[in-house]
């Protein structure tokens, strides 16, 4: 009975914490097709200033949502993706390939990753706390975080189906 007792709780030390980490991580989110029916693809150009200090970068802006709350952002400097943004109702997952970097998680995305945002902002959600957005003539908006000092600011023109 001691033996057994002891096996039990040595495989507890190992298959819990093994479920703990398991459990915590997050599988990525499939890779959009926007051949599929569904889809509302914008594009536009984009000018990112991730802080204060950081220089501004000018770049290719794409932005796809569908009615089931799927979201695709897109933020290129020819060639090169530097932003790929993908929300669902209840996750999120951001790319920065630059970096070989990828977060994601459950729920609301984090204030900081304000790519993520950009889709409801552009359906009417107020900005997250500590952000300001307005639109500009001529389809553009602005975003900003006077804090940071980021701010991202666009166009898009006409909406594809």
């Amino acid at each position: 009975m001691r033996i057994q007792y002891y096996i039990f709780v040595r495989l507890l030390y190992i298959i819990f914490p093994a479920t703990i980490l398991t459990a915590c991580r997050t599988t990525p989110l499939p890779s959009v097709n926007l051949q599929e029916p569904g889809w509302t693809v914008r594009e536009g150009q984009a000018i990112w200033k991730r802080n204060k200090a950081a220089p501004e970068i000018a770049g290719e802006l794409l932005l796809a949502t569908r009615a089931d709350g799927r979201a695709l952002v897109q933020f290129t400097k020819t060639p090169f993706p530097m932003i790929i943004a993908q929300s669902t109702t209840n996750r999120w997952q951001i790319e920065i390939p630059m970096q070989n970097r990828r977060f994601s998680g459950p729920g609301s995305p984090p204030k900081r990753l304000i790519w993520l945002y950009l889709p409801g902002l552009l359906a009417g959600s107020s900005p997250p706390k500590g952000w300001s957005w307005s639109m500009l003539p001529e389809n553009g908006w602005r975003l900003e975080n006077a804090r940071s000092g980021e701010w991202l600011q666009g166009y898009f023109s006409a909406a594809q189906k």
